[in-house]
């Protein structure tokens, strides 16, 4: 009875009015002990209020069913399609939607449904995957947010390939604590193209030097991930570094004289196809015949052995790094050495440019180490090591207690600039006259108002007798 005089009140009522009524009639379907018919008319009403003509009316059903999973699936159906107002909280919080409906949304609905979706709580992977590949960017960045959506790994490489020009984007998944190192690699290559294409439409460099200097820095951040990377993650990476034509000789020649022999060793390995302890054995080795025959079954250019060999002697007799920082940076020792003997030799005029210009980076990289550390010295002196002993033992011949302070006549002279010797034939009684008399110029000074006054009129008194 109540159900039909709410249907025939609710023609005519206003639309605010009307949205707290079916506020009202979708919490009583779900908490209140309704009989079979009134049951059956209150649904019937809720169907009935899906065609209202004001948002507000279905964004409260929506609100009220949004969490629930007592609800008609038709209702939540309906409401799922409608205007992002009403449909948000149903996809984002409605238990009810199964994996095929929340991608068909996904691929047909737009941004803020999308963003929606993304957000909801054990997000499967199928539904991630459609956020990945026909997702916009805020849905993308949503995504890579919810820690409880599952995302896969071929997912994140396409939303880097989609997206991966976004900083927003690009600082998301840098966040991420199991971030595959491709996919590392693959944030620093759209970082180092976005950014020279940036430059060069700016004017700002040449293209052609700005994309040196991207693939420049491009090598550097592959040494510096890789110096991270272990095991899998680092086969990976390697394997990522020969799909995209990054494994070249330049690249080796970076990781051996960096330091790295893990990234060294695993790119032979992946150049050559022989095993890993084979290759660590050749490595080893220290003959001449055992790396050139190595590096060409790698396929390196023939020009490049002189420079592998020497770096690996260099590297036998320096020591190869014990820390990550330390190997994702040249050793200029290292770099140095291999020059010389590769500019004594036959070398090929490439060779030559690309050890001298690894000799420039390093030389600048030690030197801006260095200055580094000399500033931090400076603004942290308790770190710098000192003697424990008293402070007036270090500056005084002795203790302070023993040292008479200065007259005045010899506080004097240290504040009075030096005289010249003319000036020194002075009386130095008529010096002291002077002094007394600069003395006697000085206002006095009273500690209370009475010694000014008591001075005041015995002033007057000698004024008085003097008249």
């Amino acid at each position: 009875m109540i159900v039909r005089q709410f249907i025939n009140w609710v023609r005519t009522a206003p639309a605010g009015e009307r949205a707290e009524a079916t506020r009202a009639l979708a919490r009583a379907w779900l908490i209140s002990d309704l009989s079979e018919d009134d049951r059956a008319a209150a649904e019937g009403a809720l169907l009935m209020l899906l065609d209202d003509s004001s948002p507000l009316v279905r964004q409260a059903m929506a609100e009220v069913f949004a969490r629930s999973a007592d609800v008609p699936a038709s209702i939540v159906a309906a409401l799922s399609v409608d205007q992002p107002s009403v449909a948000i909280p149903i996809l984002e919080h409605s238990p009810l939607l199964i994996d095929a409906d929340l991608v068909d949304i996904v691929a047909t609905g737009n941004p803020e449904t999308q963003c929606a979706i993304a957000r909801r709580t054990e997000l499967p992977p199928s539904v991630s995957a459609a956020i990945a590949e026909v997702g916009c960017a805020s849905a993308a960045l949503e995504l890579i947010e919810n820690r409880a959506a599952a995302l896969a790994p071929f997912s994140i490489d396409r939303i880097v390939e989609r997206h991966g020009h976004l900083a927003a984007i690009r600082e998301a998944l840098l966040a991420l604590d199991d971030l595959p190192a491709p996919t590392r690699l693959a944030l620093a290559e759209r970082l180092s193209s976005t950014l020279a294409h940036f430059v060069a439409a700016r004017e700002w460099l040449n293209p052609d030097r700005a994309h040196r200097a991207a693939s420049e820095a491009l090598e550097r951040s592959t040494v510096n991930v890789a110096a991270q990377s272990r095991g899998k993650d680092m086969a990976a990476l390697v394997k990522h570094l020969r799909t995209t034509g990054q494994l070249n000789a330049g690249l080796v020649l970076r990781a051996l004289l960096s330091g790295n022999l893990d990234l060294f060793e695993e790119a032979l390995v992946e150049l050559s196809g022989l095993a890993r302890n084979r290759v660590s054995a050749l490595v080893h080795d220290r003959s001449a015949v055992s790396i050139n025959a190595l590096l060409a079954k790698a396929g390196m250019p023939e020009s490049t052995y002189p420079a592998f060999r020497a770096a690996l002697e260099a590297a036998h007799e320096i020591g190869f790094v014990g820390t990550i920082d330390s190997a994702t940076r040249l050793r200029r020792r290292m770099v140095e050495r291999v020059l010389t003997q590769c500019e004594q030799g036959p070398a090929a005029q490439s060779l030559l440019i690309l050890l001298r210009r690894f000799a420039t980076e390093s030389a600048r990289e030690e030197a801006r180490l260095y200055c580094d550390e000399l500033v931090a010295a400076m603004r942290f002196p308790d770190s710098v090591d000192v003697v424990d002993e008293p402070a007036e033992e270090l500056i005084f011949a002795e203790p302070l207690e023993t040292i008479e302070p200065y007259s005045d006549v010899e506080m004097l002279a240290f504040e009075t600039p030096e005289a010249s010797e003319a000036e020194t034939g002075q009386d130095d009684e008529a010096a002291l006259d002077d002094e007394f008399a600069w003395d006697t110029r000085r206002e006095p000074v009273f500690d209370d108002y009475a010694s000014f006054d008591g001075c005041a009129r015995q002033d007057n008194d000698d004024q008085s007798m003097a008249a």
